[in-house]
């Protein structure tokens, strides 16, 4: 019994390097863009769930509070319209009509269902937590919706996991990773400076918003990784994706 379980174990192991071996990118978008955006959503999700205050939340909206100025304020204001309506929003739509006129219709569907799920998804578990936006001071941008988790954070991080996994085979990759990192982090941080979120409200939105694009990826693409071709294919490649 005892050489049978040993051989079971030995054989799973052989299997699980075998298959790490095949697919390391895979695993590592499963692990890393699924399952820890998902068990740092949850644990949010369930501090909220039972409205316990998180502890970073006050004192992060009260930093930014004194250190707001009336640069900052029009700073700030316009890094959250670019994270929503005057970028993120009519850049998403322009990505998925570019996608489909190159005929890169995999493509355009991964971004479509990434994306417009995102905004979906958003609107629904807003609705299932309604936390309420915060309240320490009258802000000069106010939001009348709920706070939990934030669409912009969702919205921007979305649009930056989909050009990234697009790109992840071209010469851009890394440029476009940091310029993306940096769009996120200022959406998120306007929202907090402007006092319609918690610091949580964006953290919860850039984990739920990882998690979702990583499972549209995997769902669209399936067993042909688009980090195995360019973002934009040349010549013949090009027009015999899809």
């Amino acid at each position: 019994m005892t050489g049978a379980r040993g051989s079971l174990v030995s054989q799973a192991l052989r299997y699980a390097w075998a298959l790490l071996r095949r697919h390391p990118w895979s695993l590592a978008l499963v692990f890393a863009g699924l399952l820890l955006p998902l068990w740092l959503f949850g644990e949010l999700a369930e501090e909220i769930h039972e409205q316990e205050a998180i502890a970073f939340d006050e004192p992060l909206l009260r930093f930014a509070q004194a250190a707001a100025s009336e640069r900052l304020d029009r700073f700030f204001v316009l890094a959250s319209k670019l994270g929503y309506d005057w970028g993120v929003v009519p850049f998403d739509v322009a990505l998925v009509l570019v996608l489909a006129a190159l005929r890169r219709f995999r493509a355009a569907t991964f971004a479509a269902v990434a994306l417009g799920g995102s905004a979906l998804l958003n609107m629904a578990t807003k609705a299932v937590f309604a936390r309420d936006r915060p309240a320490l001071w009258e802000s000069i941008a106010p939001e009348t919706t709920y706070s939990f988790p934030s669409g912009h954070a969702m919205g921007s991080m979305t649009l930056a996991a989909v050009l990234v996994l697009l790109a992840w085979r071209s010469r851009w990759r890394w440029p476009l990773a940091a310029l993306m990192g940096a769009f996120v982090l200022l959406v998120g941080a306007s929202r907090v400076y402007l006092g319609v979120h918690y610091p949580s409200d964006i953290l919860a939105g850039w984990a739920a918003a990882t998690a979702w694009a990583a499972a549209s990826f995997l769902l669209v693409y399936r067993a042909r990784l688009p980090w195995r071709r360019p973002f934009l294919p040349r010549g013949r490649a090009a027009a015999g994706e899809e």
